[in-house]
Protein backbone atom coordinates (compact mmCIF):
# COMPACT_ATOMS: atom_id res chain seq x y z
CA UNK A 1 0.00 0.00 0.00
CA UNK A 2 2.95 2.32 0.57
CA UNK A 3 4.02 1.89 -3.04
CA UNK A 4 0.58 3.03 -4.15
CA UNK A 5 0.63 5.98 -1.81
CA UNK A 6 3.78 7.35 -3.45
CA UNK A 7 3.19 6.02 -6.96
CA UNK A 8 2.11 9.35 -8.40
CA UNK A 9 5.47 10.96 -7.50
CA UNK A 10 7.92 8.14 -8.27
CA UNK A 11 9.48 7.13 -11.56
CA UNK A 12 10.33 3.45 -10.92
CA UNK A 13 8.65 0.96 -13.25
CA UNK A 14 6.37 -0.74 -10.68
CA UNK A 15 5.14 2.57 -9.36
CA UNK A 16 4.49 3.99 -12.82
CA UNK A 17 2.57 0.81 -13.68
CA UNK A 18 0.55 1.13 -10.48
CA UNK A 19 -0.14 4.83 -11.02
CA UNK A 20 -1.47 4.15 -14.51
CA UNK A 21 -3.64 1.33 -13.22
CA UNK A 22 -5.00 3.57 -10.44
CA UNK A 23 -6.57 5.79 -13.08
CA UNK A 24 -8.69 2.83 -14.24
CA UNK A 25 -9.27 0.63 -11.18
CA UNK A 26 -10.13 1.09 -7.48
CA UNK A 27 -7.31 1.43 -4.94
CA UNK A 28 -7.74 -1.99 -3.32
CA UNK A 29 -7.86 -3.79 -6.69
CA UNK A 30 -4.57 -2.17 -7.67
CA UNK A 31 -3.05 -3.06 -4.28
CA UNK A 32 -3.88 -6.74 -4.81
CA UNK A 33 -2.64 -6.63 -8.42
CA UNK A 34 0.68 -5.12 -7.31
CA UNK A 35 1.05 -7.68 -4.51
CA UNK A 36 0.36 -10.46 -7.03
CA UNK A 37 2.92 -9.04 -9.45
CA UNK A 38 5.57 -8.84 -6.73
CA UNK A 39 4.80 -12.38 -5.51
CA UNK A 40 5.18 -13.75 -9.04
CA UNK A 41 8.55 -12.03 -9.43
CA UNK A 42 9.78 -13.39 -6.08
CA UNK A 43 8.54 -16.89 -6.91
CA UNK A 44 10.28 -16.83 -10.29
CA UNK A 45 13.53 -15.69 -8.69
CA UNK A 46 13.36 -18.38 -6.03
CA UNK A 47 12.66 -21.20 -8.47
CA UNK A 48 15.27 -20.21 -11.06
CA UNK A 49 17.98 -18.91 -8.75
CA UNK A 50 18.49 -15.88 -10.99
CA UNK A 51 19.09 -12.35 -9.78
CA UNK A 52 16.50 -9.63 -10.35
CA UNK A 53 17.21 -7.27 -13.23
CA UNK A 54 14.75 -4.44 -13.60
CA UNK A 55 13.87 -3.65 -17.20
CA UNK A 56 11.70 -0.94 -18.60
CA UNK A 57 8.57 -2.07 -20.37
CA UNK A 58 7.79 -0.43 -23.70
Amino acid sequence: MQVLRFSRKAEAAPTVWAAELLTKKPYNVVAVALANKMARIVWALMTTGNRFEATTAN
